[in-house]
């Protein structure tokens, strides 16, 4: 290795560094630590980066300058560096990404979450957009299905259906085919048994978290059959009045890459500001998902978990977002324009903190997981 292999080559080694792969820190623009963090996770979503970057390859005509022309600018400038290792700066994407919502054109600390949700929603419109006339849609459709994993308030679980769900037939809705899934929601009467579903399609899943807990047990608990009654009764049309009723939501379409997104900051009154749920939540490296409905292909699914965002700090308008990444068997974790080869082990440090304190602490806050059979 010559003299000038940079520190992560080292650590690495020049007999392990995988082929064709390039790791690059992304420059930090004040606040952009919210964009650098996701845009490194979608990177190593492998069949994420590769439609992208086929994009680039099919549209290299296109002079209308999109959100997706810049990710795919972004993305091909970092897969076709001379060097292994380095730094880019994404001056041009959060340029476009500040022009085209105002929400993220300030300095002032971002939710990754809703960057996340933003851009897989702008790329979706835009490729079902005819001959992508359409360069934005102004209406930011949360796409995410809120999950609450506390029985006492899971009454209020809530599905956000996306109205713009259905892809123009003439383009390919590669987002939606890499990240959709789809839910349904039981109700059945306990009056009359008439069963009445309801289908809702999701990009990302959002999971209320519990001190000392699981993703499997928060998604296990979503599952379960929780009855609606007093004030929760459900209105039955074949009894035409309110009935008890048992609820549950199950899992119809399993997605290619399942992007679960801890709900770590919880709004309280008394205070009037959110706060972080710094709650310990141990996400494992496989995943393997129960909680689906009859028709789905398999018993079960096997997912590895390939990226995850973690939120650094005691709040949402204080801290710092890093990613760390699976790449070819090992772990590695961005911090802006730094990247370092880290152990598996390490991955513990970011489940949160095992008791109910208000330090600071860097906890899992999105993770994507990448079914095996992709």
């Amino acid at each position: 290795m010559g003299a000038n292999a940079s520190q992560l080559e080292k650590e690495i080694g020049s007999d392990q560094f995988p082929a064709n792969e390039h790791y690059f820190g992304l420059v930090n623009f004040g606040n952009t630590c919210y964009c650098n963090s996701v845009l490194q996770a979608l990177y190593f979503c492998r069949p994420f980066r590769e439609k992208v970057l086929d994009y680039k390859a099919r549209n290299k005509r296109q002079t209308k300058e999109t959100l997706l022309t810049c990710l795919a600018d972004l993305f091909h400038n970092i897969a076709t560096q001379k060097k292994k290792t380095g730094t880019v700066a994404p001056k041009k994407f959060i340029g476009r990404l500040r022009k085209e919502n105002e929400v993220f054109d300030n300095y002032m600390q971002q939710d990754a979450h809703e960057f996340l949700n933003y851009l897989l929603n702008t790329i979706a419109d835009l490729l079902q957009a005819p001959d992508n006339e359409k360069t934005n849609s102004n209406t930011n459709v949360t796409t995410n299905a809120n999950i609450n994993v506390n029985t006492n308030v899971s009454t209020n679980a809530n599905i956000n259906a996306n109205p713009s769900n259905n892809c123009n037939q003439s383009n390919q809705c590669w987002v939606r085919d890499i990240f959709q899934g789809t839910l349904t929601n039981e109700t059945r009467c306990l009056n009359c048994e008439s069963l009445s579903s309801k289908d809702e399609d999701f990009l990302d899943l959002s999971v209320d978290v519990d001190q000392n807990t699981s993703i499997t047990h928060c998604l296990r608990v979503f599952s379960n059959t929780e009855t609606l009654s007093s004030e929760h009764k459900y209105y039955c049309e074949k009894c035409c009045s309110k009935q008890e009723a048992q609820k549950r939501m199950r899992i119809k379409k399993l997605p290619m890459i399942l992007a679960l997104h801890l709900k770590r900051f919880k709004y309280t009154e008394s205070q009037n500001r959110h706060t972080k749920l710094s709650y310990r939540v141990v996400f494992p490296l496989e995943l393997r998902l129960f909680n689906k409905t009859s028709n789905v292909e398999s018993d079960d699914k096997l997912y590895d978990l390939v990226a995850v965002v973690i939120h650094c700090g005691s709040g949402p308008n204080r801290g710092h977002y890093i990613s760390i990444v699976k790449s070819f068997g090992f772990w590695l974790l961005f911090d802006d324009d730094l990247v370092d080869k880290i152990d598996a082990s390490t991955i513990e440090d970011f489940y949160g903190l095992p008791s109910d304190t208000q330090k600071s602490s860097e906890s899992g806050y999105i993770l994507f997981y990448q079914s095996r059979d992709s």
